[in-house]
């Protein structure tokens, strides 16, 4: 019995003894040095090659490095009926949530327009806004929205979740559900965060007309998955200064191309999708308690479900 990991462009030594630490009486192996495949049972992965699965006869499990699997479920030879397990690690979800914050802070107190100002040598104080009065919009209410909201509504931010399913949300923070409801939640924020999955349903959900329903000077925050806003049209709403700024985390397409335009456009803030780390010492700790409950015979969790597309 072992566990395969496959980490593409990190270092798996941290990895490997994380999990010798919570596993110690389990084989681990690190790609491409798979030794017999029959051995594999259970495959920590992260952008492994697509098609190499199905060589792994006694698969029992497939573990995601992430929460999302979207690296895992594209590949056309996945084997039938193998569980994939998202990682779901309260130290990832607080890190996402603090990530969110900082750019809230920032575009609330507007330090984005003072940086414009310290390149023009310009020395003007600006108008200020309670917290009370920031809207702040939250699409997605899973662990990552939720943890945000009440991060938020403890700091006196009014908020508001936004999502395709019912869902319940603390005391003090406002909840709309369903697309016939998405027009009036994007009217309502200040400042936009997607905290989304990215499934059939959100792809590409966010687009010029949706861009268009948020306030004039509005700002977005995208830090769970890109290919839910439309790239193109957010540029478009920020040259026409009918958005202010966006700090964007998550893209289309990762590496971020070095020729797209979001690189150099003002008030764009980009960052190489780090806004939750993957520390080995949790993250390791909540996969091999998945790898334990198959050992006895139980469902791992959670597992991607694909009629909902995360």
């Amino acid at each position: 019995m072992a566990l395969l990991i496959s980490y593409q462009g990190r270092d798996t030594a941290p990895w490997v003894q994380a999990f010798q630490a919570e596993l110690p009486q389990l084989d681990i192996r690190v790609y491409p040095d798979v030794g017999d495949p029959a051995d594999i049972e259970f495959a920590a992965l992260w952008q492994h090659p697509q098609g190499d699965l199905h060589n792994y006869p006694n698969l029992k499990a497939i573990l995601s490095f992430g929460a999302g699997v979207e690296h895992i479920v594209s590949d056309p030879l996945l084997p039938a009926q193998i569980p994939v397990v998202r990682l779901v690690d309260g130290a990832v979800v607080h890190d996402m949530a603090l990530h969110a914050l900082h750019w809230v802070l920032h575009f609330h107190r507007g330090y984005h327009q003072y940086a414009r100002q310290q390149r023009q040598g310009l020395w003007q104080p600006r108008a200020a806004m309670p917290p009370a009065r920031r809207r702040i919009g939250i699409m997605g209410m899973g662990q990552i929205g939720q943890a945000l909201a009440n991060l938020l509504h403890g700091l006196g931010f009014t908020v508001t979740g936004w999502g395709l399913d019912p869902v319940d949300v603390a005391a003090g923070i406002g909840y709309r559900c369903g697309s016939d409801a998405l027009a009036d939640f994007l009217a309502g924020s200040d400042v936009l965060v997607n905290a989304l999955p990215l499934t059939p349903a959100t792809a590409g959900l966010i687009s010029a007309a949706e861009l268009a329903r948020l306030p004039r000077g509005a700002c977005v925050i995208s830090e769970s998955r890109g290919g839910i806003i439309d790239e193109e049209a957010l540029l478009q709403a920020l040259h026409s200064d009918h958005l202010d700024a966006a700090a964007l985390d998550v893209f289309a397409v990762e590496p971020l191309p070095r020729d797209s335009a979001l690189w150099t456009a003002p008030d764009v803030f980009v960052t190489p999708h780090i806004g939750g780390i993957n520390y080995p010492e949790t993250a390791a700790a909540v996969m091999a308690d998945n790898i334990r409950r198959v050992q006895r015979g139980e469902s791992p969790g959670p597992i991607y479900d694909a009629l909902k597309g995360y």
